[in-house]
């Protein structure tokens, strides 16, 4: 089985709506995702990503594209509420 990283969202969206499977995300120290991608073939399908001959349902192309979306706005707002509390824990109010 083929493992793939890719910070391209589409890339990410069309590998699993041809079969590809999502096995994480990470963020690197300027908040960028990368997506890491397994999968039979994905060497193949990046090759036809590049060179244009890549086909897609487009349907399924759209719900991977939102599925990845969905994940990364989740990420986005749990990141948030832990640095919201941490700064709550940390500040005191003067007398």
């Amino acid at each position: 089985m083929a493992h793939y990283e890719t910070t391209d969202i589409f890339k990410g969206a069309f590998f699993l709506s041809s079969g590809g499977n999502l096995s994480g995300i990470s963020f690197n120290d300027r908040h960028i995702a990368t997506f890491t991608l397994t999968g039979k073939n994905l060497h193949k399908l990046d090759s036809d990503y590049h060179n244009g001959s890549a086909l897609v349902n487009p349907v399924t192309l759209r719900e991977s594209l939102n599925h990845l979306r969905d994940i990364l706005f989740e990420m986005k707002d749990r990141r948030g509420k832990r640095n919201d509390k941490s700064r709550t824990n940390t500040h005191r109010s003067r007398p």
